[in-house]
């Protein structure tokens, strides 16, 4: 999940708060080039106010107006497609013959729909995962623990949409240096929530990136506290193996999808003869990324950051959505409407 949809997410539960009707739109399908990816979401209240996306710009207008004219999911849940025709496309403006199928929900502010929100919303700020099951035909609607992300799956014979809502990806970065600084502003560029961990003091207090979290505390704690799950990146940027080393025993017993160190390959295998000697195991630094990075020649701290920012991209692109391992919760409700 995105910031953005956690942003929705969050701007729903106050619209319900408020007593305000309300929409949610999900992005399940899409075909060519679409601007958006599946699982986008986007909010419309009653007003005509909107927050997220479901195509960059191209289709929001025109579903705001079916949905204020009473055209689109004015009392149950409706599938919806945009692109199909050559006409839509002119229209529309979507890229390469581009088309997306959502799946619209209307929300009408009730103890149900709160506490499902509320659930959802407080998911998300304790970075855990929850699945949505959403009967379309049924007008109901599930929350189920999960223990892991999945890919949305949608079935088209069944109306039955199955949603993971998840936190957004994180970059934990032991150190607050130079390096730290690059990255951190160019992760906040990528959607990611940053968090930056260094024990020395001052170093974290001058740290001028602004809207990252900063933990001042020993990297093992704090990876075994704020990065423990598969959605977050953890590198090591101090150059200080008394510092580094404390964080990568813990973060290669995490689940983040990356563990990285930053120096170069003497310093580098120099770091695993030490790991080993504290036994961490071969199969454990098997996940160890060091020299941290894309091998494109960076020598400056924008560039190492660049190289950094673009091998966590390759492994998080190429690794495969895990199958969720769910459990019933409390939370069911019938789908407002």
């Amino acid at each position: 999940m995105q910031a953005v949809d956690k942003e929705v997410i969050g701007q729903i539960l106050n619209w319900l708060r408020a007593g305000t009707r309300c929409w949610l739109a999900t992005v399940v399908e899409t075909w060519g080039s679409s601007p958006r990816p599946v699982g986008s979401l986007l909010a419309c209240n009653s007003d005509g106010v909107m927050v997220g996306s479901l195509s960059g710009g191209c289709v929001e207008d025109d579903l705001q107006e079916k949905l204020l004219n009473g055209e689109l999911a004015p009392e149950r849940p409706q599938f919806f497609q945009y692109g199909v025709t050559p006409e839509d496309v002119e229209k529309f403006g979507l890229p390469c013959g581009g088309h997306l199928n959502i799946i619209i929900e209307p929300q009408i502010p009730s103890a149900e729909s709160i506490a499902q929100f509320d659930r959802l919303n407080k998911a998300l700020s304790e970075r855990s995962w929850v699945l949505r099951h959403v009967d379309l035909p049924n007008q109901s609607v599930n929350l189920i623990e999960a223990t892991k992300p999945s890919a949305l799956s949608w079935s088209g014979d069944q109306q039955v949409l199955q949603h993971t809502y998840g936190p957004s990806y994180q970059l934990f970065m032991i150190g607050a240096g130079m390096v730290s600084q690059y990255l951190a502003e160019m992760a906040l560029m990528l959607d990611y929530q940053v968090t930056v961990c260094d024990p020395r003091e001052d170093l974290l207090e001058q740290f001028p990136v602004r809207n990252v979290t900063k933990v001042r505390d020993m990297p093992d704690d704090a990876v075994r506290e704020f990065a423990n799950d598969h959605a977050t990146a953890i590198v090591a940027l101090t150059h200080d193996p008394r510092i580094d080393d404390m964080g990568l025993m813990e973060a290669l017993t995490t689940e983040a999808f990356y563990v990285g160190a930053m120096g170069s390959s003497r310093t580098s295998a120099n770091r695993r003869e030490r790991l080993l000697a504290l036994d961490v195991s071969e199969q454990s630094l098997e996940r160890l990324h060091a020299p941290i990075g894309l091998p494109i020649g960076s020598k400056t701290p924008p560039e190492i950051a660049i190289a950094i920012l673009g091998e966590i991209t390759a492994v998080r692109k190429s690794q495969p959505a895990a199958q969720a391992t769910v459990t019933p919760m409390a939370v069911k409700n019938t789908a407002s409407g």
